[in-house]
């Protein structure tokens, strides 16, 4: 009956597939090399034994980062474009906003190049989106967005901008270092200065995986990540992790087969990172009434605790302590809605789903969307522990014996509104609930 564990945690399947996804040097959403880790991904669910694995093919809004700068007084200072901003080479005076939250735009920002930290501070009650403080700046008309990162290390941070309706940004949008931010305000604050961006727009397509285990029901339990990344680093965590951890759960599912009443699908999405496009396309074909629970994995293995965030549906949270008390290992089960993942384009309209990460207790991605989100980072142990963790989840959600109600689309809204997140969503073109509310 525990064999499937032992084995689980002495496999080198996931901990090798995800090596092999951070040596493909640029995973970035349409380019060849995110569909040679996707290609990459299938084979390697097809070798675990999964059916039916295949890829899908999707038209995105292609984007190249080519070359930015900052020109402050006689000195250039590093930056790099954040994706789909635009080209432009606006001049304006420089105003360090600091945190970027809501009330910090409260003034006439026109023609200012407006520089916004990472994080937020510890009293704010929520966390506040780059997007979020990137359309703040746009609305409050300034002509370029600075992004400082808080994280120590001169690891300037990237991020896309750019909404759904509209994917490439306002303003010319760049990424710097916390050292670069504070010299650029230390320096130059109120003066004029010079932000350059240079990028490459074209139509592209992504793509994502598919396949499935389990018996052949029309419902099923969605297991999901996102093999993209952007081109900066090695997207260790953020996410290739998340993909090797759904192929270490899939070979530890094909085990059990025997446990699962529902289908598992599995489903790697492309393109993530620039507006959840992949997650977009599949929740805009899918059927939501046959999606019994969404397990998606973007941020997992950065650390040992796994944190399930369960969007305010009970039987979620039941499911997990029930793992948890059975496993004998702790996992953090929030109830507050997570808006940033693949998870949400389902979620949004009622259907039931965690967000699945690692608790790293930084504010923020930590190393994610930097240059150091690195293999060294993480640890084979962790990835182990958290792939029997969630096959058990797995299982569990596909059980008969488990039910999983769905919610109202007025209900994740309302809470939406409860959370104070609902304004911010607004702001960045998030909120779907303008036209229609019931679905």
């Amino acid at each position: 009956m525990t064999n499937w564990i032992g084995d689980t945690f002495t496999s080198n399947i996931g901990w090798e597939h995800l090596e092999r996804l951070v040596d493909i040097d640029i995973r970035m959403a349409g380019s060849d090399g995110e569909r040679r880790a996707a290609e990459v991904t299938r084979d390697a669910l097809v070798d675990v034994g999964v059916r039916d694995a295949h890829l899908e093919e999707f038209e995105i809004q292609g984007w190249a980062r080519g070359s930015a700068m900052i020109h402050a007084g006689e000195t250039t200072q590093d930056c790099i474009a954040l994706p789909r901003s635009p080209s432009g080479k606006p001049t304006g005076e420089l105003v360090d906003i600091e945190y970027g939250l809501p009330a910090d735009f409260d003034r006439d920002l026109t023609g200012k190049v407006v520089l916004a930290a990472s994080d937020i501070p510890d009293w704010h009650d929520r966390y506040v989106h780059r997007r979020e403080k990137y359309y703040r700046a746009v609305n409050a008309g300034a002509s370029a967005f600075i992004y400082r990162n808080h994280i120590n290390g001169c690891l300037p941070p990237t991020g896309s901008v750019g909404t759904e309706e509209a994917p490439i940004g306002e303003i010319p949008a760049v990424g710097v270092s916390k050292e670069v931010g504070r010299r650029l305000s230390r320096r130059f604050s109120g003066d004029d200065v010079a932000v350059s961006t240079d990028v490459a727009i074209a139509e592209t397509t992504s793509q994502n995986i598919h396949a499935d285990l389990g018996p052949d029901t029309e419902n099923a339990v969605l297991l999901t990540s996102h093999v993209d990344a952007h081109d900066i680093g090695e997207g260790a965590a953020d996410n290739a992790a998340g993909t090797a951890v759904v192929l270490e759960v899939a070979r530890a599912l094909e085990q059990r087969e025997s446990d699962l009443d529902t289908r598992v699908h599995l489903l790697v999405y492309g393109a993530e990172e620039v507006g959840l496009v992949g997650s977009q396309y599949d929740a805009a074909l899918r059927d939501h009434e046959t999606i019994k629970a969404i397990v998606n994995n973007d941020g997992v293995v950065r650390n040992r605790t796994l944190v399930c965030h369960a969007h305010g549906f009970d039987d979620l949270i039941d499911a997990a302590n029930r793992v948890a008390a059975r496993m004998d290992h702790p996992i953090d089960v929030p109830p507050e809605l997570n808006p940033h993942s693949d998870h949400w384009p389902y979620v949004t309209w009622g259907v039931p789903g965690y967000h699945i990460r690692a608790d790293t207790g930084d504010v923020g991605r930590g190393w994610g969307h930097t240059h150091a989100d690195t293999l060294d980072k993480l640890s084979a142990r962790d990835l182990r522990e958290q792939a029997i963790l969630l096959t058990e989840l797995v299982v569990e959600l596909a059980s008969d014996d488990t039910t999983v109600a769905h919610r109202s689309p007025s209900a994740i809204a309302d809470q939406l509104e409860r959370e104070n997140r609902a304004e911010g969503m607004r702001v960045i073109g998030d909120w779907p609930y303008t036209k229609v509310i019931d679905r």
